[in-house]
């Protein structure tokens, strides 16, 4: 239960509070619930489409959407996203290593650059319109379900990524998960992961046929596992590793990817 709560207190802004003394490895072991604290959020804003979208539209009904998701995370994932790409825009001075600092350096820097605002941009009209295009034309209770599930996909990603990756700097929250996150934890939160996503899937793509439905979950976890491994790889190039930061960003761009997924899934229905 310690755990649980953890979870929901890291990555939603819900005023859960786990009194005592918090070691290493209850604070690791959070990663385990990862995806029930996304099935929260995503329970949030799905509940804010199916509220909103009658009175006010599709359209508007999108951007409040975006503004739950953001606001449930507390903007957490989002301010990883920026900080990473300001980062990224460090150029090479040829040495590895001191690049490896420069770029460690801006990640650190409070102030939003260019880079960061823009892929910030780029992420949310992305958004945007993938949200607004499903709820205007997908069946309904596909549309909600796929803004549910979408946070639980997210979160799950950035487990197997804290798992395979190494810790690019010797403090700081992120690095607790990272060294911590062993293969038990992977397995148990990718079971947590598929209970949550087949129940929800169970509901709300009845109409479309199980077998559908299991071919585009199958596609999913396929694709978001490769591009974890791929953000891995690329950020151990980069910044000699992972850091709380890049977990945000890789749950940032993953959603975009899931909900690209579930467009080209649902678009015959469109």
């Amino acid at each position: 239960m310690k755990s649980l709560l953890l979870a929901i207190q890291f990555l939603t802004i819900i005023p859960v509070r786990v009194k005592g003394d918090l070691s290493e490895k209850d604070i690791a072991g959070s990663a385990r619930f990862f995806p029930v604290a996304g099935a929260v959020q995503g329970f949030c804003i799905a509940a804010a489409a199916f509220l909103l979208k009658d009175f006010f539209g599709a359209e508007i009904t999108a951007g409040f959407v975006l503004l739950a998701l953001l606001l449930t995370n507390g903007g957490f994932d989002m301010d990883g996203l920026m900080d990473t790409f300001d980062a990224l825009a460090v150029k090479s001075s040829g040495d590895r290593s001191k690049d490896v600092e420069k770029r460690l350096t801006v990640m650190r820097d409070s102030a939003v650059g260019a880079t960061g605002a823009m892929a910030m941009a780029i992420v949310l009209l992305l958004k945007f319109l993938l949200i607004s295009r499903l709820l205007n034309f997908a069946p309904f209770p596909s549309a909600i379900t796929l803004l549910f599930l979408m946070p639980v996909f997210s979160k799950w990603v950035t487990v197997p990524a804290m798992y395979h990756a190494k810790s690019a700097r010797k403090d700081g929250l992120g690095r607790i998960f990272i060294e911590n996150t062993n293969a038990p934890a992977a397995l148990f939160s990718t079971a947590v992961f598929f209970m949550i996503a087949v129940i929800a899937g169970h509901f709300g793509f009845s109409m479309l046929g199980a077998e559908n439905y299991a071919l585009f979950f199958a596609s999913s976890v396929f694709v978001l596992y490769l591009f974890c491994l791929g953000s891995v790889r690329f950020f151990d190039n980069r910044f000699g590793g992972l850091t709380g930061d890049h977990c945000g960003a890789i749950s940032e761009i993953s959603e975009l990817i899931f909900m690209t997924l579930g467009y080209a899934w649902l678009r015959p229905c469109i």
